[in-house]
């Protein structure tokens, strides 16, 4: 259900199970979870792009298997959260850059998906929604990371509502980056990938993402002396040392 390849140093991971639109169910997020572990492993990977094969990109969780698991006790349901609760955290956590390439409706557990990721590019016919609230259920989950992507207030009404919006829609509350045509967005995806493999190095990016998901629960001084011991580790990279002598020397530098 879910596929893996990886060119020019970007790993492709891709959801493939449309004929259920990509909806999640326990064995689809263990696949998943195993794929981004593969990526993660994959010395040929820098960076990782998530798509989906199918009409949407991902329809949330699969209503059938939820609704199976209404008999389940309190521990066998809390067991099933976590399983998908840790496959968000190893996005967010991932030492490496992860993009989406959203084509077709990103709902509810799929809006997730693409508000976890570092970057996510959109087709202009791409529609958002966290619609938990209009089944009676909640945005448990998804609701940590997108209150720290793009705020309480936009959050709430998203969250609240449970409305569908568009991609412009989302763009505007800062839930994704770019809208690329359809035709255009796979090879705006690849040139974007490639561009940040050559132009960036691995250490930094994995350092950055570590402070983003570090920085934000500390206190003020907390925060400054934690990004003070990070600078000072930086300095004695073999990145930036790279880095800076390419720089002084006026040289052409490919990571």
């Amino acid at each position: 259900m879910v596929l893996y390849h990886s060119e020019n140093r970007v790993g492709y991971i891709t959801l493939n199970h449309p004929e259920k639109r990509n909806a999640m169910n326990a064995a689809f997020v263990g696949e998943i979870k195993e794929t981004f572990k593969q990526a993660e492993a994959d010395d040929n990977c820098k960076l990782i792009v998530l798509k989906a094969s199918g009409d949407a990109f991902c329809a949330g969780a699969d209503l059938g298997y939820l609704q199976s698991l209404q008999n389940n006790s309190y521990s066998e349901n809390l067991h099933d959260s976590q399983h998908l609760m840790e496959l968000f955290k190893m996005i967010h956590l991932s030492k490496k850059v992860v993009i989406a390439q959203v084509e077709g409706p990103a709902m509810a557990g799929g809006c997730g998906l693409a508000t976890v990721c570092d970057f996510s590019f959109a087709t202009p016919e791409s529609t958002f929604a966290y619609t938990e609230v209009k089944i009676g259920f909640i945005p448990a989950i998804v609701m940590v990371f997108l209150i720290r992507k793009i705020g309480e207030g936009k959050a709430r009404e998203i969250l609240l509502t449970g409305d569908v919006f568009s991609a412009e829609m989302a763009q505007n509350y800062g839930l994704i980056n770019y809208i690329k045509p359809a035709e255009a967005i796979a090879g705006e995806v690849k040139a974007f990938a490639e561009r940040l493999c050559k132009t960036t190095s691995a250490q930094s990016l994995k350092t950055v993402k570590e402070m983003i998901a570090g920085v934000q629960d500390k206190s003020l001084d907390e925060a400054l002396q934690y990004a003070a011991q990070m600078n000072a580790d930086a300095r004695a990279t073999h990145d930036c040392k790279r880095g800076i002598a390419a720089f002084l020397n006026k040289e052409k530098l490919t990571w």
